[in-house]
């Protein structure tokens, strides 16, 4: 399992909520990064690609109290242990578009990740069921591993959401994004928001 990534700086869960953003996100990427569609879809939208999903790892995440290196959402909190964590990259073509990280109750899990290089979103949506996706967090993140990954110098814009089912919490989900989406929606500052003032 890869270690979370470091968060450099994070919006305030109330903005997020409230689909406010620091104010100097380019428009695309405030609907990439604060819009409630699925993004795997719009990976493909935006680069005429369908996105393929390359496992890490699937495992049991005992430990609540302490993430493996940077902190992960407070939101698994809330979801009901046993968990599993399971990490991904998303290519489009030949190019590494986002990395993820998700929570599972292990039940849930098995019910809903049958196949598990499929994107969550294909997996949720069979037999078209109705989902509801609450972006709760907006962050700055880094790692070396990361960098790797993309090929590109970090940081990287990133957020997290939940999805729930009949008023209920499914999974948290952590995306951080490559620039080079910049090559589709135009370049993004990547800097915490206290530089700029």
């Amino acid at each position: 399992m890869i270690p979370s990534p470091s968060v450099l700086w994070e919006a305030p869960t109330s903005s997020v909520l409230a689909g406010e953003e620091p104010g100097w996100l380019p428009g695309p990427w405030r609907l990439m990064l604060l819009g409630d569609g699925s993004p795997t879809r719009h990976l493909r939208l935006l680069t005429g690609h369908s996105v393929q999903v390359r496992l890490i790892a699937m495992d049991a995440d005992a430990n609540l109290s302490k993430a493996t290196g940077g902190p992960r959402p407070a939101e698994v909190q809330e979801l009901e242990p046993p968990l599993l964590r399971r990490q991904v990259w998303l290519n489009c073509g030949e190019t590494t578009l986002a990395w993820a990280e998700s929570w599972w109750n292990q039940d849930e899990a098995e019910r809903n990740l049958s196949n598990r290089e499929q994107p969550i979103w294909l997996s949720l949506t069979q037999g078209r069921s109705e989902l509801f996706r609450e972006v709760d967090g907006l962050a700055l993140v880094t790692e070396p591993w990361l960098e790797q990954g993309f090929g590109e110098r970090g940081p990287f814009w990133s957020r997290h959401y939940r999805f729930f089912r009949q008023g209920r919490e499914l999974t948290v989900i952590r995306e951080v994004f490559s620039p080079a989406l910049e090559r589709w929606l135009g370049e993004a500052p990547r800097r915490p928001l206290h530089a700029t003032s």
